[in-house]
């Protein structure tokens, strides 16, 4: 299995043959120009996880490729041909389980309604589980090898960034959710995560856009 970071929260999971990208939003880079992916999830309507303006781009450059959008940002960003996708759902591309985990976005404030955010857990037999949570702590995904690890954001402390990661206990953990960060910032938030992560889980940075095999 192997995943790309290519910004902010976006993922390219490529997994049993398939290539699914995850939430292509205004932070991230170059994930119009991707081909052949299989399948693209959305975790959430606002626009750091669901780019409107580049996403024709991507749909022509993909035509067969499967999407499957969280139920809210479906109704509010046209997407010809999308699967609505909440917690519970579970489809097939290919030999890839996509399984929506969670209902409702972290709280940002008292003042701001929350939306609907699902999460995404992929999986297939004999590849590492990755599970990415959009934006929220609180879904119960089960044991998962990869945890795609928000950290920062309006919506979370870094005292709840490493509650999430100590609970979720992965084997990996892979920094996303980054794109308000400057560099030296950053650099204080990995470092949390990484010395108060539980003494199994390996921080894996994939900041830049290097590839990393997972086995």
């Amino acid at each position: 299995m192997r995943l790309t970071h290519l910004g902010h929260a976006c993922l390219l999971v490529e997994i049993a043959d398939q290539r699914i990208l995850v939430d292509p939003g205004t932070l991230a880079r170059g994930w119009e120009e991707l081909r052949d992916l299989d399948a693209v999830v959305v975790t959430h309507q606002h626009p750091d996880h669901l780019d409107p303006d580049r996403l024709p781009a991507l749909r022509e450059g993909n035509p067969d490729a499967a999407w499957y959008v969280e139920a809210e940002a479906r109704d509010l960003v046209e997407v010809p041909g999308s699967v609505p996708f909440v917690g519970g759902d579970e489809v097939r591309v290919g030999d890839v389980s996509l399984r929506g985990v969670g209902e409702q976005h972290a709280v940002i404030n008292e003042l701001i309604p929350r939306i609907r955010n699902t999460g995404v857990v992929i999986s297939a037999v004999g590849e590492p589980t990755v599970f990415h949570p959009g934006d929220a702590y609180d879904a119960e995904p089960g044991p998962v090898d990869v945890l795609a690890m928000p950290l920062n954001a309006p919506w979370c402390a870094s005292k709840e960034t490493v509650a999430f990661v100590r609970r979720i206990a992965p084997r990996y953990a892979v920094p996303v959710h980054d794109g308000l960060l400057a560099p030296a910032g950053r650099g204080i938030y990995l470092d949390h995560a990484t010395r108060f992560s539980p003494e199994r889980t390996e921080v894996v940075d994939l900041a830049g856009g290097d590839a990393r095999d997972f086995t």
